[in-house]
């Protein structure tokens, strides 16, 4: 893998590091800067890449709950549905949607920190070699941050205070097969590149890590949107999760805000779908009780202690949704 840009304008890191395909289980220091570790704030949006109003809607109340709260977050994490959609304009790292649609949706005056993304698929399918281009635009020190397909962030001092695990949850088998009107093979992870994933992520989970443990990906494992369960991610993942004690698994993919606590599971599940794109009705709450679903705008607040991770769900007015508390023990408490 190239080496990446210096980062150290970026004030949200005190340690980053990356590890790619090609590299596999290998991890680079990336950029150090200064952040306190002993609070740590982040903002996550999934699922917002149109270009239209709702994606301006949400960024503004982002950029407002910020200046209200006076939250400087430490990073504004994209899961994924990046860029809806082809234009007249080919997609390439020069394109005009780059500026309109990322850099002055989401302006360094508002948001003076890293935007770590992962793939979603959308991002392989609405643009051919899409993914490419997003892995190749954030090598010249933008804010755009996706060195790989996969990759790590420690953020919060020298001891960190949270792991970061970005993922690609575009297994053949989940966003695979062919495009319905052309029958063209649809764009995804290939299965060596799963192979790879999943060895990387197994060594991450099992050598040292921050106090919390947050694992973000595209695509839920569980869900009560309009897309339900995946069941060959909760094959691949969920045992795993529960025995690594991952806090929470982070995700977009259905087009609302949710919350899930599954019995006997020490992760906590949630998806923040809301960032722009049409919502879509939860279908499954009546048969899986959760704390908190909802088909709205909206974006969601990590707000990491050295003793709580504190998860809030906010909509385009700037009202609090839902919130919870998820303790290093693995306790949740709802506020």
């Amino acid at each position: 893998m190239p080496n990446q840009p210096a980062l150290s304008r970026r004030r949200a890191l005190r340690t980053l590091f990356c590890s790619s395909a090609a590299l596999g289980l290998n991890l680079h220091p990336e950029a150090q800067a200064q952040q306190s570790s002993a609070s740590l704030d982040l903002l996550a949006i999934g699922d917002f890449g149109t270009g239209a109003a709702d994606q301006r809607s949400v960024a503004a109340a982002m950029a407002a709950f910020c200046r209200a709260s006076g939250v400087k977050p430490a990073a504004l994490l994209l899961l994924g549905d990046n860029f809806y959609s082809s234009r007249s304009e080919p997609f390439t790292v020069n394109a005009k949607r780059w500026r309109s649609d990322i850099e002055d949706m989401y302006p360094a005056s508002d948001f003076a920190c890293p935007m770590p993304a992962i793939l979603g698929n959308h991002d392989y399918h609405d643009n051919a070699g899409g993914e490419k281009v997003q892995l190749q635009y954030g090598k010249s020190g933008r804010r755009w941050h996706m060195p790989a397909k996969w990759y790590r962030m420690d953020l919060g001092g020298a001891k960190p205070l949270l792991t970061l695990l970005f993922v690609d949850s575009n297994f053949p088998e989940v966003s695979g097969g062919k495009n319905k009107k052309t029958g063209a093979p649809r764009g995804c992870l290939t299965a060596a590149e799963v192979a790879q994933q999943q060895q990387w992520l197994e060594e991450q989970l099992a050598g040292p890590r921050g106090v919390f443990t947050v694992v973000a990906g595209h695509h839920p494992l569980y869900s009560n949107g309009s897309h339900g369960d995946t069941p060959a991610l909760i094959k691949a993942w969920d045992s795993l999760f529960e025995k690594a004690r991952v806090h929470t698994y982070l995700c977009g993919h259905d087009h609302d805000l949710q919350h899930l606590e599954l019995q006997d599971r020490f992760t906590s599940h949630v998806l923040s779908g809301g960032g722009g794109a049409g919502i879509r009705a939860l279908k499954g709450a009546a048969k899986r009780a959760m704390p908190y679903g909802l088909a709205t705008h909206g974006f969601s607040h990590l707000a990491l202690r050295p003793d709580s991770l504190v998860i809030s769900h906010h909509d385009t007015a700037g009202s609090l949704l839902h919130r919870f508390t998820k303790r290093a023990d693995g306790r949740v408490e709802m506020i």
